[in-house]
């Protein structure tokens, strides 16, 4: 089930929250209990096998917490935590990684074995990386290990953020499964967020998606690709990717609020960046914080010798890269900002730069390399990699002209200036400027409401008439 289709919003939602609010007189466990049985249902509803592997994610790390907090002061507590830690990364791998693994090497030795096919459970990527969470995170004392199974489960299996993030660290909602208290401003800022994230799925991701895959189709397919459709193709898919994926970010924070749960930011206006590694921090910010805390400073962080600093950097974007999937391009683009972060360790750069040239200069790399490595990210083969490349300067078969840039610019023109007014902090400096002015904060006031329905309801037409509606990060 996705956020974003009639069924999730005008049934499973409203009868959710019906039955959640009805059970507010009661102790909190009931509710607690209702989203459980809630989150189960969300995520059995593409395939119901897949609930077995999370379920055993839930029980076997519910164990690993009470093992851990009970042994937490005996000499072999960091091998109990390392083989906790690994038991979630073993079926990590065995589900996301083994069918990968023996095609290498079948391809360097031959067919020499055959294992199933086995079916990648959408989402576990990210409860794996929550379920690590929670284990160290009992293990440093940030959160106090559960006796109750049920909020284990619900910490892992919470439907707003269960098949695409954020990843909700333990830390952030510990003391929330058991003690939060659902307002009524909460409520109405999460259908707020909910909205916000709804109409830029749909209008926004969506409709740039359409160009993206005409244009990357066609390099996989080896047609002919014009180099200012190639470009326009990276571009919309840079688009398609921020607003998918900050949507799916938006509606599980909206959510969370609506339950009384609040969760951390995700993005922070990436493509404003003026460096790579600044990207980074703007760009799917649980990602990169789960792997800081919990992978880069405990290997010594930036506070080692420069050779180490560098290791480090490495072991962290090989992980990074491996972790968005199973796939040659995935550890290219990991490999990539590896080499590009490196280098601005190395340099200390862009921080060193005096001018603003130097500096403006600096950031229209870094989006250029961002824009690269979407290019990497999307391509299925390394060999549509370069195909690709090839095409945006006039390499390919297509020349330097493909008529598809006209018809995809003319039809979609507003959604193009959207989406580049919607990926600076023009509304945070409108909203800021808006608020120095209590006449207008009045008016605005009153009239938002209103806009955000009206836009809403244009966004459910373009369901109902059954506009194309992929989600990117359920591969991951």
């Amino acid at each position: 089930m996705i956020f974003s289709s009639l069924f999730f919003i005008f049934v499973f939602l409203v009868v959710v929250l019906a039955v959640y609010y009805a059970l507010e007189p009661l102790p909190i466990i009931f509710r607690n209990i209702w989203l459980f049985l809630a989150s189960l249902f969300f995520y059995a509803w593409g395939e119901p096998k897949f609930c077995l592997v999370m379920l055993g994610s839930i029980g076997l790390n519910y164990i690993w917490g009470l093992l851990v907090d009970r042994f937490r002061d005996s000499k072999g507590i960091k091998a109990l935590l390392a083989v906790a830690v690994a038991s979630n990364l073993i079926v990590l791998f065995i589900v996301k990684y083994l069918n990968f693994t023996v095609s290498i090497v079948h391809s360097v030795f031959g067919e020499i074995f055959t294992i199933p096919q086995i079916l990648l459970p959408i989402g576990v990527s990210f409860y794996t990386f929550q379920a690590i969470s929670y284990v160290i995170d009992v293990y440093r004392k940030d959160g106090e290990v559960q006796k109750n199974p049920l909020n284990v489960g619900l910490y892992i299996a919470f439907f707003p953020q269960l098949v695409a993030g954020p990843i909700v660290r333990y830390d952030t909602v510990a003391k929330q499964l058991t003690g939060r208290k659902e307002t009524v401003a909460d409520f109405a800022t999460g259908i707020e967020r909910f909205l916000v994230g709804f109409c830029k799925k749909i209008l926004i991701a969506n409709t740039l998606a359409v160009v993206a895959d005409a244009s990357f189709e066609s390099a996989r397919m080896g047609f002919d690709l014009g180099a200012d459709f190639a470009w326009l193709g990276a571009l919309a898919y840079s688009f398609q990717i921020f607003f998918d994926f900050s949507a799916y970010s938006d509606m599980a924070i909206g959510l969370g609020k609506m339950f009384g749960f609040h969760f951390n930011e995700n993005f922070n206006y990436p493509y404003v960046a003026n460096s790579v590694a600044d990207f980074w921090r703007r760009w799917h910010i649980s990602l990169g914080s789960w792997f800081r805390d919990y992978v880069y400073i405990p290997m010594g962080g930036s506070r080692v010798k420069m050779g180490r600093l560098v290791w480090n950097t490495f072991a962290v974007w090989m992980l990074t890269g491996i972790w968005h999937g199973a796939n040659w391009t995935f550890i290219l683009w990991g490999f990539m900002y590896f080499v590009l972060i490196a280098f601005e360790k190395v340099t200390g750069l862009p921080k060193k730069l005096k001018s603003a040239w130097a500096k403006g200069i600096y950031r229209v790399g870094t989006l250029l390399a961002v824009l690269f490595g979407w290019i990497i990210f999307r391509s299925a083969t390394p060999g549509t990699v370069i195909r690709y490349v090839k095409a945006m300067f006039g390499l390919g078969q297509g020349g330097l002209h493909d008529d598809r840039v006209i018809l995809y610019l003319s039809e979609n023109w507003l959604f193009w200036i959207a989406a580049i007014l919607l990926s600076i902090p023009m509304y945070a400096g409108i909203k800021a400027w808006v608020a120095k002015h209590p006449k207008l904060e009045s008016v605005w006031a009153v009239i938002k409401p209103f806009a955000l329905v009206g836009l809403a309801l244009i966004t459910v037409s373009y369901l109902v008439i059954n506009a194309y509606n992929p989600f990117i990060y359920f591969n991951f």
